[in-house]
């Protein structure tokens, strides 16, 4: 009767989905299944083991048993679109205005009050000015306000497993990047589950990689732990010990106003490097570049770094230094050096 045809029905609907499932990767709207019920991860985890005696096999099922997939944070990881068939236009005065404003110079005023002992321990350790180090900490957290709602071994495992097409695959870097955060989580004796980072993975006031932390963060206020969430000291020394380690030269400036060559060829042969410094100050001049008095007596190499103002603006140009490069490996953008150099600028102006 009815009934039995009702079932077989049900019958049919389900085999017929589950074909459709096993069809996509992990169905047409599904999240792909626990990442404890999956294979490739839990051999992940036993390969770890395997390269290091600190890690246990069991604690690593463990831990990557509780990680889940986040698609928010394979949406985030994406290039930003394309609209009209254009790329979204760099526009160096907006996004100076994001970091280098009233409130947020404010928050660093207040930030450098409270950590000026740490901040003058670190800049005669390290040579890294206080006003840099306060600057990257502001473009970075905000000082502390904004360092992320994701749970990092969420974040990590997605990027590391489930890493979205449509891009230049980074599978690669996320499972390394997993590998140091399990290392450090077990080092540390945190609980994997409680630590929150940014979509990425990165965590604490300065933002940094589990590789960047288990490689030059430090425990600069020697109480045992390297706390990059919890101690502004740590944050503090980290980051002045990662700008030193990338050249930071102590005493020497960031940058110099600069007015680029009028003639296209030489224009175009001083910003082949992009932010790389590679000319002198005199090579500046002969190629037709005008330096200040202060550039032209640099004695070390300069970039000529090209800021785009959006669509139909002149672009902003700055010669920078080494320092101004050592800045850039800390996230490789001169829009993100130059505001960094500039809030911090500004937060030692106000104070």
């Amino acid at each position: 009767g009815w009934q039995g045809w009702r079932l077989a029905l049900c019958v049919l609907a389900w085999l017929l989905g589950n074909v459709a499932t096993a069809q996509t990767p992990h169905g047409k709207n599904a999240e792909p299944p626990a990442y404890g019920a999956r294979e490739d991860v839990m051999r992940f985890a036993d390969d770890l083991a395997a390269r290091h005696n600190e890690l246990d096999a069991r604690w690593l099922r463990q831990q990557l048993q509780r990680a889940r997939f986040v698609g928010t944070v394979q949406k985030l990881i994406m290039p930003p679109p394309v609209v009209n068939g254009k790329a979204t236009v760099k526009d160096w005065a907006a996004y100076r205005a994001r970091f280098v404003e009233r409130e947020r110079i404010a928050a660093g005023v207040a930030f450098w009050r409270a950590n000026e002992a740490w901040l003058q321990r670190a800049e005669e350790r390290w040579g890294v000015p206080a006003q840099v180090i306060v600057g990257v900490i502001g473009v970075e957290t905000y000082y502390g306000r904004l360092t992320g709602t994701f749970r990092v071994i969420d974040a990590l495992a997605t990027l590391a497993f489930d890493f979205p097409s449509g891009r230049r695959d980074r599978t690669t870097f996320f499972r390394s990047e997993l590998e140091q955060f399990l290392l450090w989580c077990a080092r540390e004796r945190c609980d994997t589950a409680q630590v929150q980072g940014s979509f990425a993975g990165a965590m604490g006031l300065p933002q940094f990689m589990p590789s960047s932390l288990n490689t030059w963060a430090v425990d600069f206020d020697g109480d045992g732990h390297v706390n990059l969430a919890g101690s502004s000291a740590d944050a503090i020394g980290s980051v002045a010990r990662y700008l030193n380690y990338f050249g930071w030269e102590r005493g020497a400036p960031t940058h110099f106003d600069v007015r680029p060559p009028d003639d296209d060829g030489n224009r175009a042969l001083l910003l082949g490097p992009d932010i790389l410094p590679l000319f002198s100050a005199e090579e500046f001049t002969e190629r037709g570049a005008t330096l200040t008095a202060e550039g032209r007596s640099h004695e070390g190499p300069l970039a000529l770094v090209e800021l785009h103002n959006g669509d139909g603006a002149a672009p902003s140009h700055v010669a920078g230094t080494r320092n101004f490069w050592a800045v850039t490996r800390y996230n490789w953008s001169s829009y993100y050096a130059l505001a960094v150099i500039e809030l911090g600028a500004a937060v030692a102006e106000r104070r």
